[in-house]
């Protein structure tokens, strides 16, 4: 009989990442009986995820082994998977991210993955994910990390380059545009299948499939999409009609790393207030569960849509498990971006591991973003783990959303001092 793994959630605590594993662990019937250790700093938060997760283990019959601690090094010991999602004061921080820049004259779009703020939300992060590493290295070697903390790509390259943590990043961006085909073909969702590779939240569908019938839908799409609402997703049909192939993720996820998105889509930025909003609402339910006031349906519990116990049972029953999209260091998924690159690419999981789908060639203009995208990433990792100030500006001189150095500077220099708390890599 196999040996059911330890699974390491860190940031458990949080509303919507916590309740999403909790959902998703349940669901996968052939990981029950498996361990669970719940982790977060929130104690608070720690204790009402738990105890969530305690209840639907109970009624449900499932034999998890539930444990919690806000001490990540008593729960890593003989970890078969780790699973991260963390922020330093999220919303907070990301209103620096995003307002700094605009007040310098940047018209950019979400600050959050791609564009000047982007380089604050990697350089705060990365201490964090390379602490939970080096504990790693010492606690659980042979553990796989499951990441879904932003910037995915930057986070998954740094622990590439700088541990030796083998790592693998979840977004589940690819289900919005799936969602985008299905709403201008009037096709199921659940009946299309596609094909996207480049980097994330820069990824670009190559195929697109009826899985029904196997039938190219890029005619259809094409047909259809010439007579859809114009104002709908604006910025990615532009890039559609320009470079042939549709992008995933949407207009404000795509327009982080496009200096023109601004003149096609909305610049308010990230509504901060219907995500506290959100929030508020799941911190409730979470409350209602605990306290036995809501009834533990089928749609309560319905998967999240993330992947991360999908791969830790591909990886336990060797089931080949085919996940639409993972970030991956490049080993010839994509034969002309760089093998030091992190690229998302659909992936086959299974008894050998995570392994990425050939997906050829991108057109040469969309290799070449990739390519601006993948140098700012380096020099942001780098920055972000030896504390150089140089390697952090000239990230921002170069990033092409920026096409001012005198902003440049000005964002440098106030976003340096508004994170000068977190960023401790700079104060050697």
């Amino acid at each position: 009989m196999l040996r059911k793994p330890k699974i390491v959630i860190i940031g458990a605590g949080s509303a919507s990442f916590g309740f999403s594993c909790i959902r998703d662990a349940f669901h996968t019937k052939e990981l029950w009986g498996s361990e669970l250790v719940f982790v977060d700093l929130d104690s608070t938060s720690l204790d009402r995820m738990t105890k969530v997760a305690e209840r639907i283990n109970r009624e449900l019959g499932a034999g998890y082994i539930i444990s919690k601690t806000t001490d990540r090094c008593e729960a890593l010991p003989g970890a078969d998977y780790v699973i991260t999602s963390i922020a330093i004061n999220r919303n907070e921080m990301w209103k620096h991210d995003f307002h700094i820049p605009k007040k310098h004259g940047i018209n950019h779009i979400l600050g959050e993955n791609g564009g000047p703020g982007a380089v604050f939300h990697t350089m705060r992060n990365i201490p964090i994910i390379l602490d939970i590493c080096r504990d790693m290295e010492r606690l659980c070697p042979n553990a796989l990390l499951i990441n879904f903390t932003n910037p995915e790509s930057r986070i998954c390259l740094a622990v590439k380059k700088y541990t030796k943590i083998k790592a693998v990043g979840l977004c589940h961006q690819i289900g919005y545009g799936i969602g985008i085909i299905s709403k201008v073909t009037g096709l199921k969702a659940e009946d299309i299948d596609v094909k996207a590779a480049g980097l994330n939240h820069f990824t670009w569908m190559l195929d697109i499939r009826n899985k029904r019938t196997g039938e190219d839908l890029y005619p259809l799409f094409r047909e259809r999409e010439k007579e859809y609402d114009p104002e709908y997703e604006k910025l990615s049909r532009y890039m559609f009609h320009k470079y042939g192939l549709f992008p995933t993720s949407g207009d404000g996820h795509l327009g982080e790393f496009v200096p023109y998105a601004h003149e096609m889509t909305s610049t308010d930025g990230y509504d901060f207030e219907a995500d506290e909003k959100r929030r508020a609402e799941q911190i409730k339910l979470m409350n209602d569960i605990v306290a036995g006031l809501v009834q533990l349906d089928s749609e309560l519990l319905a998967p999240s849509g993330e992947k991360a116990f999908d791969i830790i049972k591909g990886i336990t029953y060797d089931t080949n498990e085919v996940i639409d999209s993972a970030n991956l260091p490049n080993n010839g998924y994509i034969t002309n971006l760089p093998s030091d690159a992190i690229v998302e690419v659909p992936v086959v999981v299974s008894g050998n591991g995570i392994n990425g789908l050939g997906m050829g060639e991108l057109p040469r203009p969309i290799a070449a973003m990739c390519m601006s995208q993948i140098n700012v990433q380096h020099l942001v990792v780098d920055a972000g783990v030896t504390g150089n100030k140089d390697l952090a500006l000239q990230a921002l001189l170069i990033d092409p959303c920026v096409p001012s150095a005198q902003a440049a500077e000005a964002i440098f220099n106030e976003l340096m001092e508004i994170n000068k708390t977190y960023l401790p890599q700079f104060n050697k």
